[in-house]
């Protein structure tokens, strides 16, 4: 972990690491979910999965893959992520790291896995550059995250929402990616969106 933006967020989500799922469990089924399978259907090779969480992709993926690495800052969520893994028995390999400074080699996956979490990170372009830096060449990118909406009401919620939620969080509501990916040597294949655009799905691929 680097600086006190990393150290900070990990303290933030090592407390929420016992709760998650039950606060994102209305949302799972109707948001989260779809995006989840979408990826999975995706995932191929050696694999790593940056900011991991409690693992709720695990169920979707994880026994279609034989080398599977798992990262997050927090180390709670690590724990969590790990224990998900073990009971769906599948091995898997654990870094604590902030995703903008992971300590693996340059073009060491064929996949990488990141959902969720570009919303929280203080700079998402160094966060693409670095998942872009251990993709192999043609390697693929596979995101999910909650986006500016595409609806002027879902855009005027989000803007309350960026101002009320707490700043330990580190959240941000109107992010895109998408729009980052060239910026970060990325190449975008395809991507689909929820209604209204509040989750937005991302294939890419490394130069």
């Amino acid at each position: 972990m680097t600086g006190p933006a990393a150290r900070g967020g990990a303290a933030y989500w090592d407390e929420q690491a016992s709760t998650y799922d039950r606060t994102t469990a209305f949302l799972e089924p109707r948001l989260f979910a779809p995006a989840r399978s979408w990826i999975a259907d995706r995932v191929s090779g050696r694999t790593l999965e940056v900011a991991v969480g409690t693992g709720a992709n695990l169920p979707y993926y994880a026994h279609r893959v034989t080398d599977l690495t798992l990262t997050d800052v927090s180390p709670a969520m690590l724990r969590a992520a790990t224990a998900r893994a073990a009971s769906l028995q599948v091995p898997v390999r654990t870094l604590l790291a902030d995703a903008s400074d992971l300590d693996v080699p340059d073009d060491s996956f064929d996949t990488v896995v990141c959902t969720l979490s570009m919303c929280c990170v203080p700079d998402e372009l160094a966060v693409l550059r670095e998942l872009a830096r251990v993709l192999r060449p043609g390697g693929r990118l596979l995101m999910a995250d909650h986006v500016e909406s595409s609806a002027r009401l879902g855009r005027a919620v989000q803007r309350v929402l960026d101002l009320v939620t707490p700043a330990r969080a580190g959240e941000h509501h109107r992010r895109r990616p998408v729009l980052l990916l060239e910026a970060a040597g990325l190449t975008l294949v395809e991507s689909a969106a929820s209604r209204w655009r509040l989750v937005e799905r991302i294939h890419a691929t490394a130069a």
